[in-house]
């Protein structure tokens, strides 16, 4: 598990996606629970999303207002400039965005 040091770069969450981190990761998980994203290709922006119940080896963490997110090495790479949003669609869907940090 990667420590983020002061002044590194790395993930910010909207506060949508850090309320819809939090819901998804309460839902039946540990407390240690979160939602993990990776990337096979640091090449792409292609990325997974999946509830994970911690951490794994290598991952970076980013705890923001209560929401965990687990990011695997080549993932960390390409968001760690970036905010992720999100939204919940008319079908109760989850919508993820990424847009570049001011």
């Amino acid at each position: 598990m990667h420590a983020i040091d002061e002044g590194e770069h790395m993930l910010n969450l909207t506060e949508n996606a850090s309320t819809i981190v939090k819901d998804i990761a309460d839902q039946g998980g540990p407390e240690t629970a979160g939602l993990r994203i990776s990337s096979d290709d640091s090449s792409e922006q292609a990325f997974a999303v999946n509830a994970a119940a911690q951490a794994e080896p290598g991952d970076q963490v980013v705890e923001q207002d209560g929401a965990t997110i687990f990011l695997d090495e080549n993932a960390a790479l390409q968001l760690d400039d970036k905010v992720l949003d999100a939204a919940v669609d008319q079908q109760g869907g989850v919508q993820f965005a990424l847009a570049q940090q001011a």
